[in-house]
Parts: C-alpha cells; sequence; structure tokens
C-alpha cells in the first residue's frame, strides 16, 4: 500500500510540474508575440515650437547648424546666411541616419549611405526616397544690439 501511495503522489507531483512547464513555456512565447503585435503608444509631442538658442550661438556661426532637440525628434538648424535660418527633421528619410549641413555644398548630407538634400529639404542625390520634413523658423528680436532668439514651430 504505501509503495503504490508513495508512486501515485510522485506521479502527481510530475504531471503537476510538466504542466506548470509547459505552461510556462507558452505563456513565455505568447507574451513577447504579443508586445510586438500591438506595441504601446507613444506620445506625441505636446509642444508645436521649441526654443532653439541665439542668433549668434558658436555651433551656428563656426559649423552653419546646429541639432536641436523638438519633443523626442531631432531637427537640424540651418544658417543658410546671415539672416536666413532653415529646420528640417534631423533624420534621412531613408533609413533615419542623422543629417548634417556642408556649408561649403550648401548641403545636408547623410553619413551612411550618401543622401544629400538641398536647403528646401528635397533629396536631390542618393538613396533616400522622400524630402525631409520641413520646420517654421522665426527670429524674435530683443533689445536693440541684443541676439535675436531663434524659434522652431511646427508646420
Amino acid at each position: 500500500m504505501e509503495i503504490q501511495g508513495g508512486t501515485s503522489t510522485r506521479r502527481r507531483f510530475i504531471n503537476w510540474f510538466l504542466g506548470t512547464s509547459i505552461g510556462a513555456l507558452l505563456a513565455s512565447i505568447v507574451y513577447p508575440v504579443t508586445r510586438y503585435v500591438s506595441p504601446p503608444e507613444v506620445p506625441e509631442a505636446t509642444t508645436n515650437q521649441v526654443e532653439a538658442g541665439s542668433t549668434n550661438d558658436p555651433d551656428l556661426m563656426q559649423k552653419g547648424f546646429k541639432i536641436v532637440r523638438f519633443g523626442a525628434d531631432p531637427v537640424i538648424l540651418v544658417r543658410a546666411s546671415e539672416a536666413d535660418f532653415r529646420a528640417f527633421s534631423a533624420t534621412c528619410t531613408h533609413l533615419d541616419c542623422i543629417v548634417e549641413y556642408h556649408a561649403d555644398r550648401k548641403r545636408l548630407f547623410c553619413n551612411c549611405h550618401g543622401g544629400e538634400y538641398d536647403l528646401q529639404g528635397k533629396n536631390v542625390a542618393g538613396p533616400p526616397p522622400r524630402p525631409l520634413a520641413v520646420y517654421t523658423v522665426k527670429v524674435e528680436s530683443r533689445a536693440a544690439g541684443q541676439p535675436g532668439t531663434i524659434v522652431i514651430v511646427k508646420a
């Protein structure tokens, strides 16, 4: 009697153990697949504008461009001329690499695969399929003799 009772208890334990192991295996497969199929919502930027600095910013004066955060997105601010500032999405439309400005060629350039954009954001060379998103730039004046503040506005 004892042998049979012990065997029954062991059998129940093994059945329970195998059942929970299979359940855990299924859960470890189903949960990630479910998370992948329904990704979390990414909140939209709550602001429609961002202050990018002053008109005499060292980056703008020396390099001719500056990368600015617009919510979660990077934006490139370009000094096209003394009083002409332009802003575009800083992510290349090919593979989301960050673009930079080459002042000598007056072009935005993506180092990843050689994509080029003109100063209107249009793709002119390389693999990018679409133009860059364009942002509106406003220069807010301060007192006379003081540098203005550059504000980038979502178009």
